[in-house]
């Protein structure tokens, strides 16, 4: 079973509100994001060689080598050399490329959504560009074992019986569904895979492992190609007011408000 893992950095969501500036970004610390993470865990349980890929800034290595230490079997960085934000289209249509060109995989898991933008369409669209099914919101992938084989299975692809048994999250609760590969998956947060923190040998056994990158260009994908543009970001301002008020003054303002009601 060969599992493609997509990975993303972002902004630390953790940061103190009054640590955080829209004009001071490039002193933000960065952290894969915790949904990438989720995805990853998720292929670890499901066992098969795994490959960690990502698409964002050179720093974004830091993401793919934590996820060597996890125990990824290799990790591959596309380097964003366009736009600061590119938009889910363009992400797909990189990752995709990315997948061609490294080879057959069976499943191709991403994050329900980023940590950051939260657009979460990057996994329908690379589904979509692949010519692949997408299953949303998944939290446990299983063998359906003693059915007949299904995709690549069924092909020899997989020393595995059966199709794939997939429970996923819905707002009244969940699904289970029975799907063969290969298919694309969006992993959600669930107890059962919260990542596993690396042991301190792997996190340097990590460094030393080789990491394949490349660029759009070299893909082949045109970054230019954008639907969308970012043209303001701010920070949300709430404003309160407080009124202090004597025992009889707030009877008589809830008199008033009775009053008027």
């Amino acid at each position: 079973m060969n599992i493609l893992v997509c990975m993303k950095q972002i902004p630390d969501p953790e940061i103190p509100a009054r640590d955080f500036r829209l004009a001071d970004i490039g002193t933000i610390n960065l952290v894969p994001d915790i949904f990438s993470e989720n995805a990853l865990e998720t292929a670890l349980q499901f066992g098969g060689k795994i490959t960690a890929l990502s698409f964002g800034a050179p720093s974004a290595e830091d993401t793919l080598r934590k996820a060597l230490a996890m125990k990824a079997d290799a990790a591959v960085l596309v380097v964003n050399d366009g736009s600061d934000h590119p938009d889910p289209l363009v992400v797909a249509q990189v990752l995709a490329a990315a997948a061609r060109k490294l080879g057959s995989f069976d499943l191709i898991l991403t994050g329900r959504e980023s940590g950051d933008w939260g657009a979460g369409q990057t996994g329908g669209l690379l589904a979509e560009e692949l010519g692949w099914p997408c299953v949303s919101f998944v939290d446990t992938i299983e063998w359906r074992v003693g059915a007949p084989a299904l995709g690549r299975a069924a092909e020899g692809g997989s020393a595995h019986t059966g199709g794939l048994r997939l429970r996923r999250q819905t707002e009244s609760g969940f699904e289970i569904v029975e799907a063969s590969t290969p298919i694309v998956l969006t992993i959600t947060n669930d107890e059962h895979n919260v990542p596993r923190i690396p042991k301190v040998r792997d996190v340097m056994a990590a460094h030393r492992q080789p990491l394949t990158t490349w660029n759009a260009s070299e893909l082949g994908v045109d970054l230019s190609n954008s639907y969308y543009e970012v043209v303001e970001l701010s920070v949300p301002k709430k404003e309160t007011e407080c009124e202090f008020l004597t025992v009889d003054a707030l009877a008589q303002r809830l008199l008033e408000v009775a009053a008027s009601a």
